[in-house]
């Protein structure tokens, strides 16, 4: 064999173990770099330019692929939390959107409406707890000509939704007609008492809780049977 063919045959194979262990190398790095970024998950981005105030619809997302490493907090992989909302700024297409962006469509009924909020304070009290959908009445005591009233201020307003602190019922958003909403404000600011009474039956009391009335009504029975058992006592005769 030549002399040259010899040389040629061995740099062939020192090429070819070269290649191998650099593809070896290669494919270690690449493996380090997907265990370092961690698998994939989908993110949701706008589909097409959404405006703002404009209620998302399926049609207006997608969902796009990032590393799990670099997944924030505020992006959004569960697509419930696109129901009844809009974004509060205009979306280009590829957007990536984020829970910042977006906020609860509201859900006043009809135009003219406004919702407002009712706390528990120290001049307003709520008789129970209240449900999305309760219909409530609002009673106040406040001072008329120098005279202390107390009388019905509105009626059968819609209790859209509640609030809650630390897990407690705190108040609710009713939904007011806007020529009455400063009215409302202002009883709210400076009533001496602010009370929000159910106005419909709403949800019953779970099992082993009784209402106001069924405590009264227990009482009242109570004191009949007691009453009756009196009455029914014959007076015992003393033996001489």
């Amino acid at each position: 064999m030549l002399e040259s063919k010899r040389r040629a045959i061995i740099f062939f194979v020192i090429a070819i173990l070269l290649a191998a262990l650099s593809g070896y190398f290669i494919l270690q790095k690449v493996k380090e770099l997907n265990a370092d970024l961690g698998t994939m998950v989908n993110v949701y981005v706008s589909n097409k330019e959404i405006h703002s105030r404009a209620l998302i619809t399926p049609d207006d997302i997608t969902t796009t692929e990032i590393p799990a490493k670099y997944l924030r907090k505020e992006y959004i992989t569960d697509i419930d939390e696109f129901v009844n909302s809009v974004s509060v700024v205009p979306l280009s297409e590829g957007q990536i959107i984020t829970r910042n962006m977006l906020k609860t469509a509201s859900t006043v009924t009809e135009e003219d409406h406004r919702l407002i909020t009712i706390l528990q304070a120290e001049n307003t009290f709520f008789d129970e707890v209240l449900y999305d959908m309760d219909r409530v009445d609002i009673v106040v005591s406040h001072e008329v000509n120098g005279e202390d009233v107390t009388e019905v201020f509105m009626t059968d307003l819609k209790v859209v939704r509640v609030a809650e602190k630390d897990g407690e019922f705190s108040g609710v958003q009713v939904e007011v007609p806007f020529d009455d909403i400063t009215e409302l404000i202002h009883m709210q600011h400076y009533a001496e008492t602010f009370r929000v009474i159910r106005a419909n039956v709403g949800q019953m009391p779970t099992e082993g809780e009784s209402s106001i009335g069924d405590v009264n009504d227990d009482s009242t029975n109570n004191t009949n049977e007691e009453t009756e058992q009196e009455d029914t006592e014959e007076p015992v005769e003393s033996e001489e």
